[in-house]
């Protein structure tokens, strides 16, 4: 069967490229423009792929995060007066690095970094070149990352690399083996479910795998002579949030006041009328939030219901683009430490920022689920301290092979410790011991955050079956340590729901950060329920500010 379809991609692939004079040689501008097409191909698919992610939480960043990498690679290619392949590999490897976030983009910069390795030096490259520098990317991709897994970018990558070799023995032709390139993508991207049992049971494939496979099929569109709807030649002088699109629209957040007003109604109308929907209260008050291109819509049917008051507005599009193509400003100093190490945190909302602060952080860099920090933005904040010892706190799975890169490209001696959620990051930071050494001051904060469990709770970004649970865009979900356990509709059950799975009883205290859409007086007496089912705990409530996540909790 399998040599089948590699007989039918061949004589596909052989029809297409039938009449077209054969692509021997690649010089620097064709490669250039091979590199826009393929980011113009993959902005065109970002939506698509970010909706690829296992779980409905909305972190499903992919797509974004990997036009965001290959973005800021071709503005690093604009203002280079390079012309050879060689060079333009370098630079595009260079700026894919300092601007990749998130795995999917760290790993991309890696794909990236191998085929300037392989072309170093050329002034121009055929199909065999290609090949051996498709090989080149895929082995430096798997040595960047600690334990590799099947069924992900990494396997599409080595797929892809071994059909180019057999391609390129068989026809000297780049467009005719790029056709079998990105055939080779589809088919591996259609297997990474078998591979991968998590993918199976959301019933997605996976995402960077996925992105790809779309990068490669608009550089083969563009090699066989396609014309793209768009100049290619504007793709590379975009900012970097020019490839967050315009969807975003806009936030709004009200208080609607009334007689007697049906919550229950009025929150599945307001869901219809776009995404991050949040509305809670009672038959007198409601706090409503949506994220909708017709902010007039939201707004026009709750004034028919009754009278409005703190009505926010906000752009999410400028905002978006506002935290892609941020820098040093973004960084925010605290004082720094009184011995010689220095601490980085990532923190994803103001309140948070302020908690890492009082605990003696020396820099926060802005970011979490959805804004993933770049490699730049943390290597300025190691840079920007005096201190010759760093440790950095991801706070976030999708930043931790980030953080590892600043490892590399700065002389300071770092540390990146293994904190996956806020709370993890807290508990470390309250750890440290400023008499202890770097490695002693490393070992201590990564016990610590593995003693830390966490809740966090929000609200499910698409339909799936997962875990046992039939979990319904729109509803509320409660994960445990990031396994998604529990979902309903309302956010006070689920978190009692995922309280009660917690085993809590472990445990002695539990901090409740609550969310930028949530007032205090809510989660004050979200906190005042759970007290009287817990008389066990010590709960303290803390103002997170952190966007699309409701609650994060902290149980030690």
């Amino acid at each position: 069967m399998a040599g089948q379809e590699t007989q039918d991609v061949t004589h596909d692939c052989q029809s297409l490229l039938k009449d077209k004079t054969p692509i021997v040689i690649c010089d620097g501008q064709f490669f250039q423009q091979l590199l826009e097409a393929g980011t113009h191909w993959l902005e065109r698919h970002r939506t698509a792929i970010n909706s690829l992610n296992v779980f409905p939480v909305p972190d499903g960043d992919t797509g974004t995060n990997m036009v965001l990498t290959m973005q800021s690679a071709l503005q690093e290619l604009r203002d280079s007066p390079q012309q050879y392949v060689g060079a333009i590999a370098q630079t595009i490897s260079h700026g894919a690095l300092m601007g990749a976030r998130g795995n999917s983009g760290v790993i991309l910069s890696q794909l990236l970094r191998g085929i300037a390795k392989s072309l170093d030096r050329k002034e121009v490259f055929g199909p065999k070149e290609f090949a051996a520098a498709l090989m080149e990317a895929s082995a430096t991709a798997y040595k960047a990352v600690v334990k590799p897994v099947e069924g992900t970018i990494l396997t599409v990558a080595r797929d892809v690399a071994d059909a180019a070799h057999i391609a390129a023995q068989e026809v000297e032709d780049l467009a005719y083996v790029l056709c079998q390139v990105v055939e080779a993508a589809k088919l591996s991207v259609a297997r990474t479910p078998s591979l991968l049992p998590v993918l199976a049971q959301a019933g997605v494939v996976d995402a960077g795998g996925q992105g790809l496979f779309i990068l490669l099929e608009g550089m083969m569109r563009f090699a066989r002579g396609e014309v793209f709807d768009v100049p290619l030649t504007a793709i590379s002088s975009h900012a970097a949030g020019a490839a967050l699109g315009q969807e975003y629209g806009y936030e709004i957040q009200f208080v609607l006041q009334g007689p007697s007003l049906d919550l229950e109604t009025i929150r599945e109308t307001i869901m219809k009328m776009g995404e991050s929907v949040l509305v809670v209260g009672d038959q007198k008050a409601i706090k409503v939030h949506v994220h909708t291109p017709e902010p007039g819509i939201p707004i026009s049917y709750a004034v028919g219901l009754g009278s409005l008051s703190n009505v926010v507005l906000e752009n999410l599009q400028a905002q978006a683009e506002q935290f892609a193509a941020s820098g040093r400003s973004a960084i925010s100093r605290a004082s720094e430490h009184k011995g010689s190490i220095g601490v980085v945190a990532v923190s994803p909302g103001p309140g948070l920022t302020r908690v890492f602060e009082s605990l003696g952080a020396s820099a926060i860099v802005p970011g979490g689920q959805t804004m993933n920090p770049s490699t730049e933005q943390l290597l300025r904040a190691v840079e920007g301290m005096s201190v010759d010892q760093v440790i950095i706190l991801p706070n976030n799975g999708n930043i931790q092979l980030t953080a590892q890169q600043v490892a590399h490209l700065s002389p300071k001696q770092i540390r990146v410790l293994g904190t996956k959620t806020v709370p993890q990051g807290i508990g470390a930071l309250l750890a440290f011991n400023y008499q202890a050494d770097l490695d002693a001051n490393a070992n201590i904060m990564e016990q610590a955050s593995k003693n830390v469990q966490t809740l966090e709770v929000t609200t499910a970004v698409r339909s799936v079956q997962i875990n046992g649970l039939d979990v319904e865009a729109g509803q509320v979900i409660g994960l445990y340590n990031g396994v998604l356990s529990v979902c309903g509709s309302d956010i006070g059950n689920v978190v009692t729901q995922a309280f009660a799975q917690a085993e809590v009883e472990d445990y002695e205290i539990a901090t409740v950060y609550y969310g930028e859409h949530l007032t205090a007086e809510i989660a004050q007496d979200l906190v005042e329920h759970l007290q009287a089912l817990y008389s066990n705990l010590e709960f303290e409530l803390v103002e997170g500010g952190q966007p699309h996540y409701h609650y994060i909790i902290s149980l030690e």
